[in-house]
């Protein structure tokens, strides 16, 4: 099943997606909250709102304008360095334990909308990312052999980077929480419908057509449950919570001569079995 925050009349919906296309589920149920925290934190049964929709209104999915597919997650967890080339591109070694940064909600956009390219900064890198989407309350220092029963499912992100900002501090926390530099979407597909832990799936970043990144989340070093399991020794993750879970090698920044991404660029997330997500780059308004 795949779920999608879209707008209808300027107000974000909850979509069901059915090939090419869209069945507003606020629509079919008036009581259903429009935004996807809010619902797993009530248990909506999403696979019964499936079955009950066969004869709903169907909107062109192609038409349709997308926001975050969680607007404000009460935690976006991200990691660093959690692919073994990536780390090594950055003269790393394999870490002992994930580094870990949280970013903020106004950074997000959904798919379609405009990155903006920040007015202080001309090192804006790109990051495709699994997203990782918590659907029940997880228990205090979880087994990771029960972690993946917490996930409700799996998308598209880019951890759009501004790294002279990240640089700057031994935090990252500057560098990547610019406004509207947390792509996140198109769809989210619910765990039943991707390989346990979405291992094994082709992750690409694509700038303006050209590949420049191309690798397997098998290649993650900390795997979905694990981190989800590590994660709970120190917090309580909640439902609509968001974990990122970091990028491959071919970053801008590794590049010779760095590849940033600039106003007019258009940069695409693909997951295998998860959409493409697709942003294009605007210069921050004045």
């Amino acid at each position: 099943m795949q779920l999608t925050t879209f707008l209808r009349n300027g107000e974000p919906r909850l979509g069901l997606v059915d090939g090419d296309a869209l069945i507003d589920l606020n629509q079919l149920d008036p009581h259903l909250p429009a935004d996807l925290r809010q619902a797993l934190a009530q248990g909506v049964d999403f696979h019964a709102l499936a079955r009950a929709a066969s004869g709903a209104e169907r909107l062109p999915l192609a038409q349709q304008s997308f926001a975050p597919l969680i607007a404000e997650p009460g935690k976006i967890v991200c990691l660093g360095l959690n692919y073994f080339d990536h780390a090594k591109e950055g003269g790393r070694d394999k870490p002992e334990y994930p580094w870990l940064f949280l970013r903020a909600a106004s950074s997000l956009m959904g798919h379609g909308q405009p990155a903006l390219v920040p007015r202080v900064s001309e090192r804006l890198d790109y990051e495709a990312e699994l997203a990782v989407v918590i659907g029940r309350r997880v228990p205090r220092h979880l087994p990771q052999v029960k972690a993946l029963d917490y996930v409700f499912g799996y998308a598209c992100f880019n951890d759009i980077s501004v790294r002279d900002y990240q640089k700057r501090t031994p935090q990252w926390t500057i560098g990547k929480n610019f406004d509207a530099t947390g792509g996140f979407g198109p769809v989210l597909v619910t765990a039943d419908d991707v390989p346990p832990g979405a291992q094994g799936l082709r992750i690409q970043c694509r700038l303006n057509g050209q590949v420049m990144q191309d690798a397997s989340t098998t290649d993650m070093i900390w795997g979905v449950a694990e981190t989800i399991a590590l994660l709970s020794d120190a917090m309580t993750l909640e439902p609509g919570d968001v974990i990122a879970m970091g990028t491959p090698a071919g970053v801008g920044q590794s590049r010779t001569p760095p590849a940033w991404m600039r106003a007019g660029d258009v940069v695409e997330v693909e997951i295998e079995g998860l959409g493409v997500l697709r942003n294009p780059l605007q210069a921050q308004p004045h």
